[in-house]
C-alpha cells in the first residue's frame, strides 16, 4: 500500500478497529460527516424490504379476482392468509437464528433466493391447496428480512441514527404496497394473474446480485473510511467478536433469550401490533372494493396514497426519536415518546368502516397505517438498544413469530367476521384502540430500556 494512499484497506480497518474503539472509549467525539456509506447501506435494506411486500401485496391485490375465478368464500381466504401466517411464524424464530448463524449477508441471501423462488412458484397453483402450500413456502422465507435488516443497522449504525435508519428501510413495506397494486392489475390485464407472481417473484434476483456486491462488516468494507468506522462505533459497548462458537452453544445462547423481560417486551409489542398490519395488507384491497365499489384496475391510487402517508410516517417516527436523543432525551424516553404520539395517531381509523367516502376511508386507514409504521420503527429500534448486535436476529426473530401468531389470529377473525356479518366495525375497532395497550406492556416490562444480561 501506498503511503500517501489515504483510501484504507480491509486489513487497516480491521487492524485499527480496536484503536478506534479505543479512541471512543476516552471520550473523543467523533462528527457523523466522517462518511456517509452507510446510508448506502440503509438504501439496500429498503430495496430488500420493498421486494418482500411486493411478494406478499400480490395476493392481497389479487384477492376479488381469485375468489371469482375459484369460487372461494372469505373464510376459504381467509385459510390462505393462516397458511402464510403459520409459516411465517416458525420462518420467523428459525429464519432469525440462521441470520446470527450465517452472519448478515449469508443469511440475508439465502432467504432471498428461497423466499422469490416460493413467489414464483405461486403461478403454478390450481387449488386452495395448491395456494396454500405456496404461500406457507413463502412465509417460511420471508420472515429473514426483518432480523437480517436490524442486524445491519445494529453493525453499522450508532444507536443515535439507529431509529431513522429503521425507519427508512422500514419505509420499504410501504413502497412495495405502493408499488404492486399499481403493476400487477396491469400485468394481469396483459398477460393473467399467474405472470404477477412469476415477474414479482422474478426481481428478488436483481436485488440478490446488488446486495453480493455492496454488503459486507463496515470494519471490513474498503469503502468506509476510519473516521466513519469511528462514528458507527462510537457507542458500541463491545468489539465486534471474531470468534467463531458452536451450533450448541448458539443454541443454548438463544434459549437464554428467552426468559428475559427485554425479549418480552418486544415480543408482546409485535402480538399486539404486527396483526394491524396484516389486516391492512391482506383487507384493504378488498375492503375498497367491496365497500366502495372500486375495480381491481382502480384501487392502484388510493391503495398507492395510504401508503405514502404511511411511507412518511415510517420515516418521521424513526426521526423523531432520534432527533430526541441529539436534544438531550434518554434513549428509554424518546422511543416512549415517540410511540406514545403513534399509539394515539391511530385512533381515528375506528371511524373507517362508518365513511361513505372513499377518500375519507383512505385517509383515516393511511394516518393509522403511518402511525403503525412510526411505531414499528421505534419497536424495532428497541430490540437493538437492548441486545448487542450478535443477538439481534434471534431476538427480532422471536418478537415476529410472536407477532405472526396475533396476525394468525386476526386473519381468523377478521375471516370470520366478514362472512357472517359483512361489517369491518369489529377489525377497525381493534386497529384503533391495540396500539396503547401495546406500549404499556412495554412499559411495564423495560421500564429503562435497560441492556439486557447475556453472556
Amino acid at each position: 500500500m501506498d503511503p500517501a494512499d489515504p483510501t484504507p484497506t480491509n486489513e487497516s480497518l480491521a487492524s485499527n478497529a480496536e484503536g478506534v474503539l479505543a479512541e471512543e472509549a476516552t471520550g473523543a467525539r467523533v462528527s457523523s460527516r466522517a462518511g456517509y456509506f452507510r446510508w448506502v447501506i440503509c438504501a439496500l435494506l429498503l430495496l430488500g424490504v420493498t421486494k418482500n411486500y411486493m411478494d406478499r401485496q400480490v395476493m392481497g391485490v389479487l384477492k376479488t379476482t381469485l375468489m371469482g375465478e375459484f369460487h372461494w368464500g372469505e373464510i376459504d381466504y381467509a385459510k390462505l392468509v393462516e397458511a402464510f401466517q403459520v409459516a411465517y411464524a416458525i420462518g420467523m424464530v428459525t429464519m432469525g437464528w440462521l441470520v446470527d448463524r450465517l452472519g448478515t449477508r449469508l443469511g440475508y441471501a439465502a432467504a432471498m433466493i428461497f423466499w422469490s423462488l416460493a413467489s414464483m412458484g405461486t403461478a403454478l397453483a390450481n387449488s386452495l391447496r395448491g395456494f396454500a402450500l405456496s404461500r406457507y413456502a413463502l412465509g417460511l422465507g420471508e420472515p429473514a428480512v426483518f432480523p437480517a435488516s436490524i442486524k445491519a443497522v445494529a453493525e453499522w449504525f450508532p444507536k443515535k441514527e439507529r431509529a431513522l435508519a429503521t425507519g427508512i428501510f422500514n419505509a420499504g413495506t410501504n413502497a412495495g404496497a405502493i408499488i404492486t397494486p399499481l403493476i400487477v392489475p396491469w400485468i394481469v390485464v396483459h398477460w393473467g394473474w399467474r405472470s404477477a407472481f412469476v415477474g414479482i417473484g422474478a426481481i428478488g434476483f436483481a436485488w440478490l446480485l446488488l446486495w453480493l456486491l455492496v454488503y459486507g462488516k463496515p470494519e471490513e468494507h474498503k469503502r468506509v473510511s476510519r473516521q466513519e468506522l469511528a462514528y458507527i462505533r462510537s457507542d458500541l459497548q463491545e468489539a465486534p467478536s471474531k470468534t467463531k462458537t458452536s451450533f450448541w452453544h448458539q443454541f443454548l445462547a438463544w434459549l437464554a433469550l428467552i426468559p428475559l423481560r427485554q425479549t418480552w417486551a418486544f415480543a408482546l409489542g409485535k402480538f399486539l401490533t404486527d396483526p394491524i398490519w396484516w389486516f391492512y395488507l391482506f383487507w384493504v384491497p378488498g375492503f375498497l372494493q367491496d365497500k366502495h365499489g372500486l375495480a381491481l384496475t382502480g384501487i392502484g391510487i388510493p391503495i398507492m396514497v395510504i401508503y405514502v402517508i404511511s411511507d412518511v410516517g415510517s420515516v418521521v417516527g424513526g426521526w423523531t426519536s432520534s432527533f430526541l436523543i441529539k436534544r438531550g432525551r434518554s434513549v428509554n424516553a424518546a422511543r416512549k415518546m415517540a410511540m406514545l404520539l403513534c399509539a394515539l395517531g391511530v385512533i381515528p381509523v375506528v371511524f373507517a368502516y362508518r365513511v361513505e367516502s372513499t377518500w375519507s376511508a383512505v385517509a383515516l386507514i393511511g394516518l393509522a397505517a403511518a402511525c403503525h409504521q412510526g411505531f414499528s420503527a421505534n419497536l424495532y429500534t428497541i430490540a437493538s438498544d437492548m441486545f448487542p448486535a450478535r443477538a439481534v436476529g434471534s431476538v427480532v426473530g422471536m418478537g415476529g413469530m410472536v407477532g405472526a401468531l396475533g396476525g394468525l389470529f386476526i386473519a381468523t377473525v377478521v375471516g370470520h367476521v366478514l362472512q357472517w356479518t359483512g361489517s369491518y366495525e369489529i377489525p377497525f375497532a381493534l386497529a384503533g384502540s391495540t396500539y396503547l395497550v401495546a406500549l404499556g406492556v412495554i412499559h411495564v416490562l423495560a421500564p429503562r430500556l435497560e441492556p439486557a444480561r447475556i453472556d
